[in-house]
């Protein structure tokens, strides 16, 4: 078995003092071109591989960033990671995912092992900012940006999108194709994205359907609460020709339930997400959705996130991205009703 050569053979083959080494590995202090010829020299010659962890703990500094996300089972997550993790190393820095369930961040024994990482920064997505998870943080005194479900409106270093207007171009959709009565069913309330989305709901209802009473039924962006809701929805609401759902992944639930309904989409129901996931167009019919940045939403937050680490902004930042109407065929071939 190969001996691990340490800094101490460094120092006596090169003749020169550990502290020497040390100087030379972590570059400070003087050193003559004869000492740091030699040094080289007796490393390369003994393959000495420096311990990459110490000199970083050394310096304060490991040049990692953790990214929280509660589901990486939702497609919304992973093409949000592939953003983080480029930026990141980019700037030379490693990601560390940690996929975890809300609760376990209300522990103290979730923040105190994140501690033991030893990681510069952090990236929360899609949870509770509540008096726990708040101490947490603190206590780690770490930089953090929140994003996506997590970013909250005029909340220093928060990354989201405008969420209300992308509901309102969701609704005035199905009104264009037709749409006499639409339903929503939405995110979690506990999340600013959801009531924001539902609030767009309501004033755009307010607008093109005055007459009709809001049908809004709460899911929890999972594609099981998709099928159950919409089953629910129609099983209530027979007359319901048009859904508008919080995220993109709801939608893709209910089309399983509708096909098993002998509804069809979109003949007798148009239906809309929201996120702008890829699976979107890869089931049948593909699916009508609010396009979020989700690259350009990864890369600001991480971008600004590395910045507050090497202390090259204040930590302000607060930004709200423009969504797009992405219009496929679960709307654009429904048929005007009469």
């Amino acid at each position: 078995m190969k001996k691990n050569v340490t800094i101490r053979d460094v120092a006596r083959e090169s003749g020169l003092s550990i502290a020497t080494i040390s100087r030379y590995l972590n570059g400070k202090g003087y050193l003559s071109e004869q000492s740091e010829k030699k040094i080289k020299d007796v490393m390369e010659r003994l393959d000495y591989k420096p311990n990459e962890v110490a000199r970083s703990l050394s310096k304060g500094k490991t040049n990692t960033i953790a990214l929280i996300i509660p589901d990486i089972t939702n497609p919304f997550f992973p093409e949000l990671v592939v953003a983080i993790e480029g930026v990141a190393r980019r700037r030379g820095y490693s990601l560390f995912l940690i996929n975890t369930e809300e609760e376990l961040l209300h522990s103290t024994g979730f923040w105190r092992s994140l501690e033991s990482r030893f990681i510069d920064g952090l990236i929360l997505g899609s949870f509770q900012f509540n008096g726990e998870v708040l101490k947490g943080m603190e206590n780690m005194n770490l930089p953090f940006v929140r994003i996506d479900r997590g970013a909250e409106d005029d909340e220093d270093n928060s990354f989201g999108v405008n969420n209300s207007d992308g509901a309102k171009l969701a609704v005035a959709h199905l009104i264009e194709v037709g749409c006499q009565k639409i339903a929503h069913i939405s995110g979690p309330s506990a999340y600013p994205s959801s009531l924001e989305r539902v609030k767009g709901y309501r004033e755009a209802m307010k607008k093109y359907l005055p007459l009709q009473e809001e049908c809004i039924y709460e899911g929890d962006f999972s594609l099981e609460s998709g099928q159950k809701l919409t089953k629910e929805l129609m099983n209530n609401h027979g007359d319901c020709d048009g859904i508008f759902f919080g995220n993109d992944l709801m939608a893709i639930g209910a089309l399983k339930t509708l096909k098993l309904m002998n509804i069809r989409v979109p003949q007798d129901i148009a239906i809309i997400g929201f996120d702008g996931i890829q699976l979107t167009q890869m089931v049948d019919p593909e699916i009508s959705t609010i396009e979020q940045p989700i690259y350009e939403l990864g890369k600001l937050a991480t971008t600004h996130l590395i910045d507050m680490i090497e202390k090259k902004n204040e930590g302000s930042a607060y930004v709200k991205l423009d969504v797009h109407l992405r219009k496929r065929e679960s709307t654009l071939g429904n048929i005007p009703r009469v």
